[in-house]
Formats: structure tokens, C-alpha cells, sequence
């Protein structure tokens, strides 16, 4: 994180501690409604991050998913709404972090601060006052402080707002999250490759994400069709462990783009358990991003499934290739055909697609061309 010392927001309340260090950092991820990921500017490959709680407040907690040593546990109603509130709010945003206190356990506890230091907007407030979060009695902070949000908390309250709503209704604020889908295939055909709204949860590597489909909660891994990034192994606590070249360059790449994004899923086939598709985010398809700075690769098996076309993932290769980018830099380009070379005589011994087959040449070398300007049905 970035430590500075900026004017303090008119609203906000001095501290006991009036030497406690103030850090700005971008919001990578919301945890849940009082716990976010902050992480500092990328140094030589990707940034430090921190976990920070939201002091004297707390919210709902969420699901977890089931593993082979645990059966996962259910959203506490109201779980998925409070962390939505704080995610639409700061994911990808720069704030200001103001540390109240470090815990015993080594957590530290503050508020966040979204916009200028003018009018900059306390989001723990913000929680407080839509019902998503609930105050902590009797926990460490001002006594000013502490009043301002339990009033904030007796005005939801009175509205009925967020968690604070008629109890009868706390039932209908669980969700009922799908984590395995017994017929992966069936799945996909079912959605017949209409894009569906998505929340990007996980990056495993630059092509390889968790997503949660939207508004039925199927939890699913989806492989980026038509690309592979570099391989990245994490252990315990989310740590790597191994990684190829440029494999968490790819991953943070990835991550600063679409993780808690809100983007669409085009399901196009499965591979063993996983699901392979395209993400697509407003700023564009995130595959041929990848492409085009030379974070990924193109693969054969799986480019003709990719629904903005074979072609288009294919320029974005070559441009990287090209400027000898990150995975391309000791690339060097095969000897153009000139002449009689142009065209020759081969045999034909396989067909591997649509548009792709591998010939053998008279002088006995392999090789494998693509069909230039059409794209074969999937």
C-alpha cells in the first residue's frame, strides 16, 4: 500500500491515535460486507495486497464452499446483499484507508474513504445507514464515532432497511448457490450460447477463472476458449508456489480486469468439469486482450469454439508476435514463401478441424495450415 498523508475528510472523526498511518491502495476484491483486499501499485511484477476489516461494524457472513474435508456452510440472510453493496461501490476504485487499530490476531481494523479528501464518502457510514451492516457494541473506537454510527444504525432501523427488514423475509435473503452441476453438457446446450450475467469470484491463472452465474448462483471454473495463459500453483492461503514465466504477471493481469466484475459468460462446450467459454466486460473480450500483450497463446483445440471468431484471437496473437511481446520476446518468424514456394504439393494426414489440417510435403517435413478467411461451423 501506499502510505500518505493527505487532508482528513471534513466528516471525519479525529482518532484516539492521531498518528495512525493513512494508506491508499485500489480495492482488488470485497470479502464480505466489512472485509476488502487492498492492493498497492504493481513494483517490478504484481502488487502488495492487504485485508482490512471495516472497525466497529459487522455484516452477515457468507457461504463457503464445500471441499473434500468440508461440507461448506449457507449465506447468513442478508450475506449476499451486504457484500454486493460494498463490491458496486469500491471494486477497482482507489481509497483511502484509515487504521483505528491492529487486532491481536494481526488484522487491522479502519474505515475506507472513496472520493477526494473534500468530500470523501465513509463507506463503513454508507453501510451502516442501508441496514447491510450491523454496529459493534462495545468495541474499540471514538466514542464520537461509535454514537454517529449507532444513530446511523436506529435510523435503518426505523426504515426497515437491508438486514433490519421484517424478520419473516430473512429467508428469502439466503441464497441457494448450485457449486457442481451433474451434467455439464446438458447445462451448456440448455443456454444454447446465450451470454449470461456473471460475477467473476476467482482468477486461477491469466485464462482460468471462477465465476458465479447470475441470477441463478451456479457456481462454475470456465476456461477461456481458443487461449492458454502461463500456469500458476497456489498453496495454502492463496500463496504461489510455482508459476511459468510471466504466469502471475498473467494472473494479475487478469485480475485488475475482471475479478468482482460484472461481465458476461458465453458457455460454448465443457472440458472434463470445467466449463470453456468467452468473458466479455465492457471494455472488451478479455482472451484477446490477453492475445495482443502477449500474456496467452492460442490453442487449436479449442479457438474454433470461441465466439468472436477464429481469426480475430489469431491477429491478436500475431500482433504480439510481432513486437516480440512478453511470452513472444525470443520469437522469430518462419521464412516467408516466396517464388515457387508459394504453393507446393503435399499430402493430406489429418483433419483436425473446419479449417486446419496437417499436410506432409514431398520432402517429408509436417506441417499444419489454416484455411484463411472462413470460419468453420462448431
Amino acid at each position: 500500500m501506499t502510505e500518505t498523508t493527505p487532508a482528513q475528510p471534513q466528516t471525519q472523526p479525529q482518532p484516539q491515535n492521531t498518528t495512525a498511518q493513512l494508506k491508499r491502495g485500489v480495492v482488488k476484491q470485497v470479502l464480505s460486507g466489512d472485509a476488502i483486499v487492498l492492493r498497492g501499485p504493481p513494483v517490478n511484477g504484481p502488487p502488495k495486497e492487504m485485508t482490512v476489516y471495516l472497525s466497529n461494524v459487522s455484516a452477515p457472513r457468507l457461504a463457503k464452499r464445500p471441499t473434500d474435508n468440508s461440507e461448506g456452510t449457507p449465506d447468513e440472510p442478508y450475506a449476499w446483499e451486504s457484500r454486493e453493496f460494498l463490491r458496486k461501490k469500491v471494486v477497482g476504485k482507489e481509497v483511502t484507508f484509515f487504521r483505528d487499530f491492529t487486532a491481536t490476531s494481526g488484522r487491522e481494523h479502519g474505515r475506507i474513504y472513496l472520493g477526494d479528501s473534500e468530500n470523501a464518502e465513509n463507506v463503513t457510514e454508507s453501510s451502516v445507514a442501508e441496514g447491510w451492516v450491523e454496529v459493534r457494541q462495545g468495541t474499540k473506537g471514538t466514542d464520537e464515532y461509535t454514537q454517529k454510527l449507532n444513530e446511523l444504525q436506529e435510523a435503518a432501523k426505523a426504515s426497515k432497511k437491508g438486514k433490519w427488514g421484517p424478520e419473516e423475509e430473512a429467508k428469502n435473503h439466503i441464497r441457494d448457490i448450485k457449486w457442481t452441476i451433474d451434467n455439464p453438457r446438458n447445462f451448456v446446450d440448455s443456454l444454447k450460447q446465450k451470454p449470461q450475467k456473471a460475477v467473476i469470484e476467482q482468477v486461477r491463472d491469466g485464462a482460468t477463472v471462477r465465476a458465479l452465474l447470475l441470477p441463478d448462483f451456479h457456481y462454475i471454473t470456465l476456461v477461456m476458449s481458443g487461449v492458454k495463459a502461463p500456469m500458476v500453483r497456489t498453496g495454502a492461503e492463496g500463496k504461489v508456489v510455482e508459476a511459468d514465466p510471466y504466469g502471475e504477471e498473467a494472473r494479475f493481469y487478469t485480475e485488475s480486469r475482471i475479478l468482482q466484475r460484472d461481465v458476461e459468460v458465453v458457455l460454448e462446450s465443457v472440458s472434463n468439469q470445467n466449463f470453456v467459454g468467452s468473458i466479455v466486460h465492457p471494455n472488451g473480450n478479455i482472451a484477446e486482450m490477453l492475445l495482443r500483450d502477449g500474456f496467452a497463446k492460442c490453442v487449436d483445440w479449442s479457438i474454433a469454439l470461441a465466439s468472436c471468431g477464429t481469426e480475430v484471437y489469431r491477429t491478436a496473437e500475431r500482433y504480439a508476435k510481432e513486437h516480440k511481446l512478453r511470452l513472444w520476446k525470443t520469437y522469430q518468424p518462419s521464412a516467408a514463401l516466396s517464388g515457387d514456394k508459394k504453393s507446393f504439393q503435399a499430402k493430406v494426414m489429418e483433419i483436425v478441424m473446419g479449417d486446419a489440417l496437417v499436410i506432409k510435403k514431398d520432402s517429408g517435413e509436417v506441417m499444419k495450415i489454416w484455411l484463411s478467411s472462413i470460419r468453420p461451423p462448431k
